[in-house]
């Protein structure tokens, strides 16, 4: 797929128009795109080669006749155009945190700064400070950039290499050779980032089974082919490396290829206590294999229950499986709804139709439009007349849904004063009010917490969105006191939540687990701008379980009228 190649090019197209001083509006058109394709869960190519590029919702004619050229030809004339006396260098340089565009170009102007290693000389020297707008905080906040940068260069977002480990196991599926096939390592643990993608398999003929795995659809670059072993490099860019063993080995090495590293020791050490050994191959008394065909049987050997592979970061899963104390984790399946998205109204692509259509195709019984409120302009925030116009749409849509139902709902801005951006004679109206900080992160950690708990203390507010602010390869996110907010959402009953989208992914685990021992209730939504990131409701739900999360935690796992119960209470209590 070159869903993600394509888009970066458009993300690239828009950062170098910035950096030239271009008109805003094409610059937010290229960014529109290129979210929008690499969101995409059909391969792009397939769906130009079937003329149905203008379909997707948010492309238009002369968006997909510079995709089609590049299918075509390799190459995007626009593009070419766009990055003319522009460096690979300077381009790099707009992937820092805290380094935009307009910042690039006047390092380049005042000082000749043209890459990294231009930048990091001139801190060192201490250049930067003086520069317009550029003080000691934002020095710092430039060299905070440069380390998450690098960190995030070392791993890939777990939104890139899941669905890349799906296509890639659901293929190998199908080959008759194989008789178990898993994803492992930090991957199947469901962490934010990885390092690679690891893939196990059990089958009688290995090197037969690599021979298939690196002749796929979508391998660039076959780094090894063995025996037992096979590694490539996907067009994405993503490293993936198989692993065959022998079916009665599977549940070993599964269990040893997903680690963590920490969980590990201790269940050895565990073992070692007990006579045994374990290892790849099985768990051993002696020279006698006792286990190994699957997971579990490892885990008996060691008197205690299997532990879920989310939990598996040596936290207390491993005294809560001997104790018999392990939580009953959330599943996909016991997600009712999504609480968080995007119309065509504000920012979003889709119809409220569409949006319903996809929503029930998923099995949902409810969605929520909440759409941004008038602050946010660069997101097409809603004036008050229009979320009114809004609600007598979706009113109207509701008399026609049968098991379903449109939730009204709004992502309403917190302002810098703890104020809102609709009155609350407004929000009244909304089945869920959903609140957020967009602007105003560099204010100090007192400051943003008390524009937070405001909004947690409003009757109205019934989910706290992002909490954090952080995008993980761009920002860390703002200061705030998330053990007070925690307290006042527990008082208050405020639902805080898991935003899936692949790089927020906020709340992390483990802030869920607190929330959790705090009895602060989660709700875990996509945030999607278009259908095809509904999809990721399965890395919310991945991090819901790695902190430990019960169905009985989440909100959106509430029938619709439980759901509306829970809203209410705020408001009458």
């Amino acid at each position: 797929m070159k869903n993600h190649e394509i888009a970066a090019l458009f993300e690239r197209i828009a950062n170098v128009l910035e950096l030239k001083g271009e008109n805003t509006f094409r610059i937010n058109s290229y960014r529109k795109a290129a979210r929008i394709i690499s969101d995409l869960t059909e391969d792009v190519e397939v769906l130009a080669r079937g003329g149905k590029l203008t379909d997707i919702p948010g492309i238009g004619e002369g968006t997909a006749e510079k995709i089609i050229e590049y299918i075509n030809t390799g190459k995007m004339s626009k593009y070419e155009e766009v990055m003319k006396g522009v460096s690979e260098e300077t381009v790099t340089l707009m992937k820092i945190p805290g380094l935009g565009p307009k910042t690039v170009a006047m390092l380049n102007k005042e000082l000749g700064i043209v890459g990294l290693n231009d930048l990091e000389k001139a801190l060192q020297e201490g250049k930067l400070k003086g520069l317009f707008g550029i003080g000691d905080k934002k020095v710092e906040n430039i060299i905070k950039g440069i380390e998450l940068f690098k960190t995030s260069q070392q791993r890939i977002s777990i939104g890139m290499a899941y669905p890349v480990a799906k296509r890639i196991i659901e293929e190998l599926r199908h080959n008759p050779r194989i008789k178990d096939i898993q994803a492992a390592g930090s991957l199947r643990r469901m962490k934010e980032t990885v390092g690679d993608v690891d893939i196990l398999a059990s089958g009688t003929d290995g090197a037969e089974i690599v021979k298939s795995f690196v002749n796929m659809k979508g391998v660039t670059q076959i780094l090894a082919a063995g025996d037992t072993k096979g590694s490539v490099r996907m067009e994405e860019g993503v490293q993936v490396d198989l692993r065959v063993v022998l079916e009665g080995e599977f549940g070993a090495a599964l269990q040893y290829f997903t680690g963590s590293k920490e969980h590990n020791i201790r269940l050895r050490e565990i073992a070692k206590r007990k006579g045994l050994k374990i290892s790849e191959y099985g768990i051993f008394k002696g020279e006698k294999k006792i286990g190994g065909r699957i997971e579990e049987e490892i885990y008996k050997a060691l008197e205690m229950d299997w532990i879920p592979p989310e939990l598996r970061e040596n936290r207390g899963e491993i005294e809560a499986s001997q104790e018999g104390k392990l939580p009953k984790l959330i599943k996909i399946s016991d997600i009712k709804g999504d609480l968080h998205n995007h119309s065509n109204w504000s920012d979003g692509t889709p119809t409220f139709e569409e949006m319903a259509g996809h929503a029930i195709k998923m099995g949902y019984k409810y969605l929520a439009v909440s759409d941004h409120s008038k602050s946010l302009h660069v997101a097409g925030g809603l004036k008050d007349d229009e979320l009114l116009e809004e609600i007598e749409e979706i009113d109207k849509l509701n008399e026609a849904f049968n098991g379903f139902a449109l939730l009204k709902a709004t992502e309403v801005d917190i302002k810098a004063d703890g104020s809102l951006d609709f009155p609350d004679t407004l929000l009244k109206k909304l089945d869920i009010v959903i609140a957020s900080i967009h602007s105003g992160f560099k204010q100090e950690k007192g400051k943003i917490t008390e524009r937070m708990l405001a909004a947690i203390r409003n009757p109205y507010v019934n989910i706290i969105a992002h909490p954090t602010g952080r995008l993980i390869s761009k920002r860390e996110g703002y200061e705030i006191d998330l053990d007070k907010a925690m307290e006042a959402c527990a008082e208050t009953g405020t639902a805080l939540e898991i935003n899936c989208y692949y790089d927020r992914l906020d709340l992390n685990d483990i802030y869920c687990k607190k929330a959790k021992e705090t009895g602060v209730k989660i709700a875990i939504s996509t945030d999607a701008h278009h259908l095809d990131q509904m999809w990721m409701m399965e890395l919310g739900v991945g991090i819901a379980r790695r902190g430990w999360l019960e169905a009985k935690d989440v909100i959106n796992t509430l029938s619709v009228d439980k759901l509306k119960a829970f809203c209410m209470a705020k408001r009458s209590g």
